[in-house]
């Protein structure tokens, strides 16, 4: 197996607070609730609350900014996460975790939720949009302390464009990439691609965005963001040493397999190995130092995003032939190296360093293939024998631009639908008319 900016913390006055705050009553939660949660909404064409295509040319202003089912306020060391369709909410920062907590008494309201919820004797009130790139806040009320306030962007999967007209200029490139997956009769395929750099307005657009394959080795970026969200909490240093043992060794792709156990191992360089080697062993070595499967979900239930889990561990065939497996979707990935890219879950100079690792992969024979020589590029393959995958950042200036290629069936066969949709996008790209061509 192969496998901009943010909103500062605010400390604002309780009256304040509270005066944008719910007035409902809060719900009272014994601890966290680890629930099934509701099922996605059906997705919608990105920047419009109707669903519905534009043409380029027409004005694709909507009447109303869109809403989503699910958000998440992004603060300094967390994040607080709402789902107003199955009225639940769930704090995770570097204080704690609330687990899924029901709130059957959330408001929603002219595209806000609202409410407040007690757990373990902290009361949390809030006041978050459903719409992407507004401002929230959050309110923590501990006994004998006093009210802090949060506030800051709200995040949605897609964010909606700051600039649809921009925006549109993205559109053409769906239908070209819709050829491409049609094409692909052996490997369902899907790709989301969203702008990074404000040429397209920051417009997201996806071809089958919510396809669900097994997730090979893109689970790994997850892995990592959560060893680096401790980092960035002062909870874990990547100079600490982990001893790696005989019983860790696991075969397929990496460089810790052929080195001599045991030893002990600095968290930095498993994280480095783990993108750069995709190395097997410094995967399954984290998700036992991080306490194992329940605080990488817990990064991806913080984050909404549904269609992924990290279910079993690298190469562990009895798992998966009892049906464990990892899960992810192109959404689900460009939701995460979106938040990366903007500063939303993880800090400035832990982004960085993931994406330096994904600048070092070894394992190019997909994007980098596909492309000229010498375009940058920073990405994380995944591979097994019914898929193949490629995620990461073109980082052509001036163009930065997030992407997810996910294909299943026939491995081969994937590794060129892959290579076709990674061709696309840049030809698009470095378009010199600015992508905005005849379809």
């Amino acid at each position: 197996m192969r496998d901009s900016a943010r909103v500062p913390l605010k400390v604002l006055s309780a009256a304040v607070a509270l005066a944008v705050l719910a007035t409902t009553g809060p719900a009272i939660a014994d601890g966290p609730d680890h629930g099934p949660v509701a099922d996605p909404a059906p997705q919608t064409q990105p920047g419009y609350a109707d669903g519905e295509g534009h043409e380029p040319g027409l004005d694709p202003t909507p009447e109303r900014a869109p809403t989503s089912e699910v958000s998440w306020l992004s603060f300094p060391g967390g994040v607080f996460a709402v789902d107003s369709l199955g009225r639940t909410v769930r704090y995770r920062a570097c204080d704690g975790d609330t687990g899924r907590v029901a709130d059957p008494t959330m408001r929603v309201a002219a595209g806000v939720a609202s409410g407040a919820v007690v757990v373990g004797g902290t009361a949390y009130r809030y006041r978050v949009p459903l719409v992407g790139r507004s401002e929230g806040t959050l309110e923590v009320i501990q006994r004998h302390r006093p009210p802090t306030t949060l506030s800051g962007v709200v995040v949605t999967s897609p964010q909606p464009p700051t600039d649809p007209v921009a925006g549109a200029r993205l559109f053409p490139l769906s239908g070209q990439l819709a050829r491409v997956v049609a094409d692909a009769s052996l490997n369902p395929a899907g790709v989301t691609v969203r702008d990074l750099s404000g040429r397209y307005g920051d417009q997201q657009i996806a071809v089958n965005g919510s396809l669900r394959p097994k997730a090979a080795s893109v689970i790994k970026l997850w892995i990592l963001v959560e060893l680096l969200r401790r980092v960035d909490c002062g909870q874990v240093s990547l100079d600490e040493g982990v001893l790696v043992t005989p019983e860790d060794i696991v075969g397929d792709t990496g460089q810790l397999q052929f080195e001599t156990f045991p030893q002990v191992v600095t968290l930095h360089r498993l994280a480095r190995y783990l993108i750069k080697y995709s190395d097997n062993v410094a995967a399954n070595v984290l998700i036992t130092y991080l306490g194992g499967f329940a605080p990488v979900n817990a990064l991806i239930d913080s984050m909404n995003q549904r269609s992924t889990i990290l279910a079993r561990r690298m190469l562990d065939s009895a798992a998966a032939q009892r049906g464990e497996e990892n899960y992810t979707s192109p959404d689900d990935v460009v939701s995460l190296l979106g938040a990366v890219w903007d500063g939303e879950i993880l800090t400035p100079a832990s982004r960085d360093l993931m994406i330096g690792f994904m600048r070092e992969q070894t394992l190019n024979t997909k994007i980098p293939a596909a492309l000229p020589p010498g375009v940058p590029v920073a990405h994380k393959t995944g591979d097994l024998p019914d898929a193949s995958h490629d995620v990461g950042y073109y980082l052509i200036p001036g163009t930065e631009t997030a992407v997810a290629f996910l294909t299943a069936g026939p491995m081969a066969t994937g590794d060129e639908t892959v290579r076709r949709m990674a061709r696309t996008v840049y030809d698009f790209l470095v378009t010199p008319t600015d992508g905005a061509v005849e379809e």
